[in-house]
């Protein structure tokens, strides 16, 4: 592990990013040795400062799911991040394109909890039981971090480029539809850019819910009652520019849309 002085410069580093809208060189560079731990140490601390600031947490991201993401990014299981009250954006929303940096949008499913889940041993039904409904949504990635030879220790550092979350269409709840087979089409400009099955979320999107709490139990947190867990990605990231408007159908359960000022 990195010494603790160290893990509270990078966090200090990356808030600085995050208000200057900024980017710092690789972390990894900088830090040889430094590990998956002591990235999610560089995380806790960030969101912990952040909340002291007066940020609310109001739920948690999974990234990496697919597999096509962790080959492309040399690891085996999904990363985590934090969401916070300023976050969240409704669809239909104009959002401001210079709050962000390397932006790119991904489809995924939100899951909103009415129960807590704690780990180690939650499975997919936990999630399902614990599960007040799904609803779609867009992340929007935010990377601090240069990205020529970014590894994952620098994206869990930053918060697991957790940008934002764009969030829309018809809630449903987790007996209404095969949530393996909840399908989207994404759209920048009129034109589609992307599709994707909501499977390749680890066969499941319920999976990565219950990955994540068991995962979080590794480091003695679990989720709560009411929070929004973002489940991963079943499309790949696509760029987006000032000026992009984009909109994701997902047929029966609605839309979502946001466009970049």
């Amino acid at each position: 592990m990195l010494e603790p002085s160290r893990i509270a410069a990078i966090a200090d580093e990356l808030l600085v990013a995050d208000r200057e809208r900024s980017v710092v060189p690789l972390i990894t560079a900088r830090n040889p040795g430094m590990g998956v731990d002591d990235a999610y140490a560089v995380q806790k601390l960030w969101a912990d400062r952040r909340a002291a600031s007066g940020a609310r947490r109001v739920g948690r991201k999974i990234g990496l799911t697919s597999k096509v993401m962790q080959v492309a990014t040399g690891i085996t299981e999904p990363d985590y991040g934090v969401i916070f009250d300023d976050m969240v954006v409704e669809s239909g929303a104009s959002v401001e394109f210079d709050r962000f940096s390397n932006v790119r949008i991904e489809v995924e499913l939100a899951f909103v909890l009415a129960k807590p889940l704690s780990g180690p041993n939650v499975t997919i039904f936990d999630v399902l039981d614990a599960t007040a409904h799904v609803v779609p949504a867009l992340e929007i990635l935010n990377s601090h971090v240069e990205m020529p030879g970014r590894t994952i220790v620098d994206t869990i550092s930053d918060n697991a480029a957790m940008g934002a979350m764009v969030i829309g269409g018809r809630p449903v709840k987790v007996d209404q539809v095969d949530l393996r087979w909840v399908s989207a089409l994404l759209h920048r400009n009129q034109v589609i850019e992307e599709s994707g099955v909501a499977a390749a979320v680890l066969g499941h999107p319920a999976m990565g819910v219950a990955w994540l709490a068991n995962k979080l139990a590794q480091h003695d947190q679990s989720l709560e009652a009411g929070e929004i867990i973002l489940a991963g990605s079943f499309t790949r990231p696509m760029w987006v520019e000032r000026g992009d408007t984009v909109h994701a159908d997902y047929r029966e359960l609605g839309t979502v849309s946001c466009r970049f000022e």
